[in-house]
């Protein structure tokens, strides 16, 4: 996929993920580009683990169903992050 795409479907994914996923996740348009490719990584590898029980580096096309895999995966992403980085009540 060339870069042209990757920067669609980052962004497309991203921007998506960031509607659906509840709370304020900041970044701007980069960080939403970001969060869309590294969403493209995690849903594409964890499709890939699915269908053929292997674990691969493995990314989407640019379609519905691989933008749906991008959102999940970045859905995903966001979730792991905040886990990471979210601050306790004390």
């Amino acid at each position: 996929m060339n870069i042209l795409a990757w920067i669609v479907l980052g962004l497309l994914a991203g921007a998506i993920a960031k509607a659906i996923y509840p709370g304020h996740q900041g970044g701007g348009i980069l960080g939403t580009i970001l969060l869309g490719i590294i969403g493209a990584f995690v849903g594409g590898s964890l499709a890939m683990l699915f269908t053929t029980g292997q674990l691969a580096l493995a990314t989407p096309t640019l379609s519905i169903p691989g933008v749906a895999l991008a959102v999940v995966g970045a859905i995903l992403a966001v979730f792991i992050w905040h886990l990471f980085t979210r601050r306790s009540a004390v």
